[in-house]
């Protein structure tokens, strides 16, 4: 719980959630609480801000002598400054107060030990004093316009009693001391200070947790059922998105002198690092962007997959220079039951289309019915008659006859070009519903060159 002390006014941290059970533990903590249920008017409204409170709603809280105020962050996501106001005690008051405080050392101890002692209280009201509030004590302001208790202003209430449960000094701030002045009064009157009351409990820093831990402790009383499906509503709001990094992160070089560990490669370990520093910059961007390209998530690869794309993430793909690199493409291409050769063209493949150009790079499949149907009718349409070049067909791949270009159809009806160089056919673009503008790009050669003489179908 974090405090935060200006002179006569302390201001605490917004609380988390509050995971369920009652919201005070303590006996004046619960006081309060009947204060406002048993004075507020409307019962709903109570509820209702019971929920607020529960969910998060509530900002932080300052307290200040006669005066609680927090922002509530209503249902529809209109924040409302709310106020409950607390009687002050006038002077003669507290010096009645001050006066059976000291009779008993104990009261002092246990204040600082972040006890409200129950005597002190019985004690303060025999002689006329009302520390706790009572039927009608707790006053409301808010600028939602209600004239009594709203679910704002019973939202901060709600908040209050977790904050009274940690520190019941809060509650003599409201009465018109701060903690400071109260120490130095009973000082002024003989009575000495424990140790510790530098650091009073509730005070200082910390994480905003520890209301939560005090509240999760002890026995559960349970939550209303309709009060947690409410919570859905009003949760609240995600932290601000990070900054995309400029480039993925550098992993740490692990090129040492310490030999490794049985079964540990540095060098196949040092390009996992480096793939997944890439893959999360790339679920990053796509996050911000609120879309997400390439394969699903959830969609699980292959091992002979999985190497394609570990090699493809390599610098250099599957040919990198060097030792290293050579060694993992052996290792890849190996545990994937491909050749060198295989590897890269598999490779080149996934850089295209991923599982998709992967699947067209190295499956032969018939086809055969609707979907023949379907292939033959886009060709058909793809050319004006006396342009059409000639194709031989074999299963899903379409070979111009007399050059080194083919297209490839994939099973979800999307045309793959295909080229080939040294005796094998290697990927040369992205696919495309039209088998026309496929075919024209693998009848260019990277260097620029027709790769093909057209022939008019016969």
């Amino acid at each position: 719980m974090n405090g935060y002390d200006n002179g006569e006014e302390r201001t605490f941290a917004a609380l988390p959630p509050a995971r369920g059970g009652a919201f005070a533990r303590t006996w004046w903590g619960r006081a309060w609480l009947t204060a406002l249920e048993d004075g507020a008017l409307d019962a709903e409204q109570v509820r209702t801000g019971r929920r607020l409170a529960r969910a998060g709603a509530v900002g932080a809280v300052s307290f200040r002598p006669g005066r609680v105020t927090a922002v509530v962050r209503d249902t529809d996501l209109v924040q409302h400054r709310a106020d409950v106001l607390l009687d002050r005690l006038s002077d003669a008051r507290w010096d009645r107060l001050l006066g059976l405080a000291v009779e008993r050392a104990g009261h002092v101890a246990a204040l600082l030990d972040g006890e409200m002692p129950p005597d002190l209280v019985e004690d303060a009201a025999t002689a006329g004093i009302d520390l706790l509030p009572g039927l009608g004590g707790l006053e409301a302001e808010c600028g939602c316009g209600a004239w009594d208790h709203c679910r704002h202003t019973a939202a901060v209430c709600y908040q209050v009693a977790r904050l009274l449960d940690q520190d019941p000094f809060v509650l003599l701030l409201l009465r018109g001391r701060t903690e400071r002045r109260l120490m130095d009064d009973l000082q002024a009157r003989g009575t000495t200070t424990p140790p510790g009351a530098d650091a009073p409990p509730g005070a200082g820093s910390g994480d905003g947790e520890e209301a939560e831990g005090a509240e999760g402790s002890g026995s559960r009383e349970g939550v209303d059922a309709a009060e947690a499906y409410a919570v859905g509503d009003i949760l609240p709001p995600l932290p601000t998105a990070p900054d995309l990094p400029a480039g993925p992160g550098v992993p740490p070089s692990l090129d040492t002198d310490a030999p490794p560990p049985p079964g540990v490669e540095p060098a196949a370990l040092e390009t996992l690092a480096a793939l997944t520093a890439v893959a999360a910059r790339t679920l990053l961007a796509e996050a911000l962007h609120g879309g997400a390209g390439g394969q699903s998530p959830t969609a699980r690869s292959t091992v002979a997959q999985d190497a394609v794309r570990l090699a493809a993430g390599m610098p250099g793909g599957a040919t990198g220079a060097g030792p290293s690199a050579d060694a993992l493409t052996d290792r890849l291409a190996r545990g994937s039951g491909r050749d060198r050769d295989e590897l890269a063209a598999a490779v080149l493949a996934w850089r295209h289309g991923a599982a998709d150009a992967l699947s067209v790079c190295e499956e032969e499949w018939p086809v055969e019915g609707e979907t023949l149907a379907r292939a033959r009718a886009a060709l058909d349409s793809a050319w004006e008659e006396d342009e059409r070049p000639l194709l031989h067909a074999r299963a899903n791949r379409w070979t111009l006859v007399g050059a080194a270009c083919q297209l490839r159809l994939g099973r979800d009806g999307r045309w793959w070009p295909y080229r080939e160089e040294g005796g094998r056919w290697w990927p040369a673009g992205e696919a495309g519903h039209d088998p026309a503008t496929v075919l024209a790009v693998a009848m260019v050669r990277p260097d620029g060159e027709e790769a093909l003489s057209r022939r008019p179908a016969l």
